[in-house]
């Protein structure tokens, strides 16, 4: 079991990321969306087109959230939906050219942010925080699906 200090230190660490990656603002990455709608235009942009659900499932997020967040990313003319041809009740979704011009920005803006941060540390210490990302990331998301698992049970 880990000692209290280090879950407090990883607590601590994770909580300033988010201040500092700027998730407590209503808008994120130079953006005006909030962090739901920034997060669709980035994974629907690098896996390419996706119904609904998997989108939800993707980012976690209630149904009904994800049905307005997909409406307010068509109206604001980001995202399209178009018939899904493997499933007639579903629609895929994909990015327009705008939606494709706001994933480069988003991408920009992370990068910069990630390269001004990393400008900081030594080679060395750059792949130690990569490493430890991926690895903290996968137990987080190994860790749920042990909990929901128990919980489905």
């Amino acid at each position: 079991m880990a000692e209290l200090a280090l879950i407090d230190d990883i607590r601590a660490a994770s909580r300033l990321m988010v201040r500092e990656l700027g998730f407590m603002d209503a808008t994120v990455a130079a953006s005006d969306y909030p962090p739901s709608a920034v997060h669709t235009i980035l994974e629907i942009g690098i896996r390419g087109p996706m119904n609904s659900g998997e989108l939800g499932d993707f980012l976690r997020l209630e149904k009904s959230s994800v049905s307005r967040l997909v409406r307010k990313l068509v109206d604001c003319g980001e995202l399209r939906e178009t018939p899904d041809e493997a499933d007639a009740r579903s629609k895929l979704l994909s990015l327009t050219a705008k939606g494709r011009r706001t994933l480069e920005a988003l991408h920009a803006f992370g990068r910069q942010q990630v390269r001004g941060a990393l400008a900081a540390l030594t080679e060395t210490e750059q792949r130690t925080v990569r490493e430890g990302m991926m690895l903290y990331a996968r137990a987080l998301r190994q860790s749920r699906m042990e909990d929901e698992g128990e919980s489905a049970a």
